[in-house]
């Protein structure tokens, strides 16, 4: 995925930090609890995930930067968002706020409410605890907060065998962003997260965060910054598409349970699986709307 020749994006949407290593991460749980996290969360950003239970207490693994310390993403021309990843990430949160700025009101009647989005490098303090890299990218309701250690693209392929590509990387960003609105909508507060099974709520809130990711890659070639009124992006291709499709299916409970331990257990499923979260992104990417996204609701997943 391309951005759009002539486009620029402002700095200071992205935060840099994650500060400094005082004592164990992991507190209490051992290599066990580490495993068993990396079994749930999938590394694909478990929606509103406690972490304080994995530590010693919100904030209580790593110290927070100091006043003056936190560093932002510049301004970055759409060169340089092609070819950098920290760029890439500024502008596609921005390019995210231009069509939920504009779809939140049109389709359920809400005020946009930009999410703060921070890029972190090995760990993070958060309004959900203190967070590893190993969590992979997340999104804590308590702080509104997108959390993403870049690094996590290179596990996407490497490890999972996603393809690589713009789309993919973006696919990521956007899903954690998809359940910023769930937050904003109310969906968020009305599921029971704390189930397994493929047609638990864990599921079906992470199978909607995958529809709205579709949402904005389907309308992202036509969405104009309003700062410079060029659209963000070129058309999408074909091959594009199946690298998100490839990313969404990377992370289905069902190929990594394989992948870990040789067999697929459904009843522990948190995040549908490869074949769900292929196909709930692209009801949202063939002209799906909020309502078309609301996995809650829908009758079978």
């Amino acid at each position: 995925m391309t951005f759009q020749e002539g486009g620029s994006f402002e700095g200071g949407r992205v935060r840099k930090g994650g500060g400094r290593r005082k004592g164990p991460m992991i507190a209490g749980g051992g290599i066990g609890a580490v495993l068993v996290t990396l079994a749930l969360v999938l590394l694909s950003g478990q929606t509103g995930i406690d972490l304080t239970g994995l530590s010693d207490g919100a904030g209580s693994g790593s110290e927070a930067l100091g006043p003056g310390q936190e560093q932002v993403v510049g301004d970055c021309t759409a060169q340089e968002a092609n070819t950098d990843r920290e760029c890439e990430l500024s502008a596609t949160a921005q390019s995210l706020d231009a069509f939920w700025a504009s779809a939140l009101p049109e389709q359920a009647g809400v005020e946009y409410v930009l999410p703060e989005v921070v890029s972190f490098t090995g760990q993070v303090s958060t309004g959900c605890g203190a967070a590893t890299s190993a969590v992979g990218p997340f999104y804590c309701p308590p702080d509104q907060t997108v959390y993403l250690d870049l690094d996590f693209y290179d596990e996407l392929t490497s490890r999972f065998g996603a393809n690589d590509g713009g789309l993919a990387r973006m696919y990521v960003v956007a899903h954690e962003f998809g359940h910023h609105i769930e937050q904003q909508t109310g969906a968020m507060d009305t599921a029971e997260r704390g189930g397994t099974g493929p047609e638990s709520d864990s599921v079906r809130i992470e199978l909607m965060a995958d529809c709205l990711a579709g949402m904005w890659a389907g309308h992202a070639a036509t969405t104009v910054d309003p700062d410079t009124g060029v659209t963000f992006l070129e058309p999408i291709t074909d091959q594009q598409v199946a690298d998100a499709l490839s990313a969404a299916s990377a992370v289905g409970d069902d190929r990594i349970q394989e992948s870990a331990t040789g067999s697929v257990d459904p009843e522990a499923w948190t995040h549908g699986s490869s074949e769900q979260r292929q196909r709930w992104f692209t009801i949202g990417y063939e002209g799906g709307t909020l309502q078309d996204c609301d996995a809650l609701s829908a009758s079978s997943l």
